[in-house]
């Protein structure tokens, strides 16, 4: 069961696709943040979702606002992942301890071995303010993204 709005957001630390380290806490008190899950990488709708994200990233990441997406893949194919789609943004790996952010966020399926579609607003303060979780096949609307981060 996905954590919901209004809960204290756990903090993860996971590496980026470069091998840096991202900390949800590094954004507390100065950005929102647009935490994303996703299955895996070079997967059909996967790759659509995020690279509608990279067509409207000003929108997702800004001087208010950071877009990080996780999922289950090694850093190494999430970079592979990134220079041939052209994603800017922080891909993060919650690939050992596998799937330990997902299981924080509750959107890892343990029977598929990776994360659910969990998207998941916070605000400045580390609360979660919003929340949605699509099925494995179900593309997420960027537009309820948009409408939600209006409101903080």
């Amino acid at each position: 069961m996905a954590i919901e709005a209004g809960t204290k957001a756990p903090d993860i630390e996971l590496k980026d696709q470069h091998g840096q380290t991202v900390r949800l806490s590094d954004y507390r008190g100065e950005k929102n943040v647009v935490l994303l899950f996703y299955p895996f990488a070079f997967t059909g709708v996967c790759t659509g979702e995020l690279c509608a994200l990279r067509d409207e990233l000003p929108r997702f990441v800004n001087e208010d606002v950071q877009l990080l997406a996780v999922s289950n893949d090694s850093p190494f194919a999430l970079r592979v992942f990134a220079e041939q789609e052209g994603l800017e943004y922080p891909l993060l790996s919650d690939f050992w301890p596998h799937g330990a952010a997902s299981r924080a966020y509750g959107v890892f399926d343990e029977e598929k071995g990776c994360a659910v579609r969990g998207t998941f607003i916070i605000d400045k303060e580390g609360t979660v303010r919003w929340t949605v979780v699509n099925g494995l096949p179900d593309a997420r609307d960027l537009k309820e993204y948009e409408r939600e981060l209006e409101k903080l």
